[in-house]
């Protein structure tokens, strides 16, 4: 959007020889100028113009989670970034003294029309200012005036009335460049009568148009279109009325026909759905959440899930954040050896050199494009700095524990965690099983994929029972050529690598157990 920002507005230059004008330095008292004395005019030649400038604004939902009305932190957010971009004095003077431009009529290219009736008033306001202090100064200091209390009245009513007016208006500017519309909003919203407060919608709705049209204001002055592109983030982490909430103040701000809103909502389909269908706004729509979401979503862009090389790139800026993290820890031993004296030992020293090296032989197979392993890796930035961020802690507690496991097992172990966590945490449940009912203790050499091949009808007889904890594996098939071809670890190997898993949620296990246990009673 920055380089369609910068094509257009190189083409536009091309085009008139005319820069496009920015609300600072001397442009600043050019926007006062104008906002006081003139009325804009939307032209011909304006509606032809090309340069266009984005206004981004970033809304997490999350941040705003807590508050009664997350629709509210939506429209305070929009309004202050607004006046942030502008700046607050300009967005003062138009609440007090500005209009929403009008379309020229015929093909007029004038864009600018002088306010008369503002010129009248101002000038009448400073001539009867003028006149009531001369009278005064009359009568205060012409001799023979002083004793002329009628003079002086007259003279003290044209100045304080004409005065008056003046700083009244000094004083409305004021008042909006120290209270802003955001404020103004969560006034509102903070009332103890909000629940029951009549028509506070529409005066959110109203800040909302004095919004709008200050920003086509905007756009004629600056000479080129303006538009607001609000990125909604992290609403599928809220609560499903607040969800909704955000929307429909979408949908209410997206009303106008000519409103120069665009909102990016970033959101995974598969949580906000559910969140919608829980709520009362699909009435009408046969609580379908993908029918609501396609009447609101103008156009829709679902990412593609990414190729082996982004996945990579993606995987190598992960690891570079934990790469500085070691090199600072070798850093700080090289540090610590020089202070030493000789006779001191370095075992401490020699271990955290050993899990360096380690970890940096894990992270070299993940990054391996012709190693097995890299197929394995997740698209979901989320997963795969889960991912980074356990291999460290897992070879650190193998190397404590005095395990002989290779460091590219260890980080095989650990994406089969993250990517299958129900799948694996049945066979290990299984496995578990079967050692605890022999009677004498037996080899431990059958892989995990026979484990869990044996056991998987049951595994489907209680899928509706374990749906939430199904819901987070990967793909099944996957799965199987993990265990049975590329990775085959056996139940020895689960029983060490086990008791240093810190990314596999072992409640999963437990409640297959209980679940396995009720199965054989009834």
């Amino acid at each position: 959007m920055r380089d369609e920002m910068a094509e257009r507005e190189a083409a536009e230059l091309l085009r008139t020889r005319q820069r496009p004008r920015r609300p600072s330095g001397w442009g600043l008292l050019q926007a006062l100028w104008y906002l006081t004395f003139y009325e804009a005019i939307v032209t011909e030649g304006h509606l032809r113009r090309r340069a266009l400038e984005f206004i981004f604004i970033r809304f997490s939902a999350w941040q705003f989670a807590g508050c009664d009305r997350l629709w509210a932190g939506l429209v305070t957010t929009l309004c202050a970034s607004v006046r942030r971009h502008f700046g607050a004095l300009p967005l003062s003077v138009f609440h007090v003294l500005g209009s929403r431009p009008r379309f020229a009529s015929g093909f007029s290219q004038r864009e600018w029309a002088l306010k008369r009736g503002t010129c009248l008033k101002l000038g009448a306001a400073l001539c009867a200012l003028a006149a009531g202090a001369a009278v005064l100064l009359v009568a205060l200091l012409v001799p023979g005036m002083a004793e002329s209390g009628a003079l002086k009245a007259l003279g003290g009513a044209m100045a304080s009335l004409s005065g008056s007016g003046l700083a009244l208006g000094a004083f409305s500017i004021l008042k909006n460049v120290v209270v802003s519309e955001k404020r103004k909003i969560e006034r509102l919203t903070n009332s103890e009568r909000f629940a029951a407060q009549l028509g506070f919608m529409s005066k959110v709705r109203a800040e909302v148009e004095a919004l709008v049209s200050f920003l086509a204001f905007m756009e004629v002055f600056e000479r080129r279109r303006l538009r607001v592109v609000l990125e909604i983030t992290s609403l599928d982490l809220c609560y499903p009325e607040k969800a909704a909430g955000v929307l429909n103040a979408m949908n209410t701000l997206l009303s106008d026909a000519n409103t120069p809103f665009i909102f990016i909502l970033a959101v995974d389909p598969s949580v906000l759905v559910p969140c919608l269908e829980q709520t009362g706004c699909l009435k009408g729509l046969a609580d379908n959440g993908y029918l609501y979401l396609n009447r609101t979503v103008s156009l829709p862009f679902s990412i593609p899930e990414m190729g082996a090389r982004s996945r990579l790139r993606f995987l190598d800026a992960a690891i570079q954040t934990r790469e500085d993290l070691m090199y600072r820890i070798i850093a700080r031993n090289v540090e610590q050896r020089r202070r030493r004296p000789p006779h001191q030992g370095s075992g401490s020293t020699d271990r955290d050199g050993a899990a360096v090296r380690r970890i940096h032989e894990a992270f070299r197979c993940l990054h391996d494009g012709s190693d097995p392993l890299s197929r394995y890796v997740p698209s979901s930035g989320a997963h795969v700095r889960r991912i980074v961020n356990t291999i460290p802690i897992t070879l650190r507690l193998l190397l404590h524990r005095g395990h002989a496991v290779a460091p590219r097992a260890a980080a095989a172990w650990v994406v089969l965690a993250d990517r299958w966590p129900c799948r694996l945490s049945w066979a290990l449940q299984c496995a578990e099983d079967a050692r605890q009912s022999r009677r004498e203790p037996g080899p431990e050499e059958r892989s995990l994929w026979s484990v869990f091949a044996e056991h998987a009808a049951e595994l489907s007889a209680l899928r509706q029972a374990l749906r939430n904890a199904l819901g987070l594996d990967g793909d099944p098939e996957l799965f199987q050529s993990f265990l049975q071809r590329d990775f085959p670890f056996t139940e020895r190997d689960a029983r060490i690598l086990l008791a240093v898993t810190v990314n596999l949620d072992h409640s999963i296990r437990h409640k297959m157990g209980i679940l396995r246990g009720l199965d054989r009673l009834r």
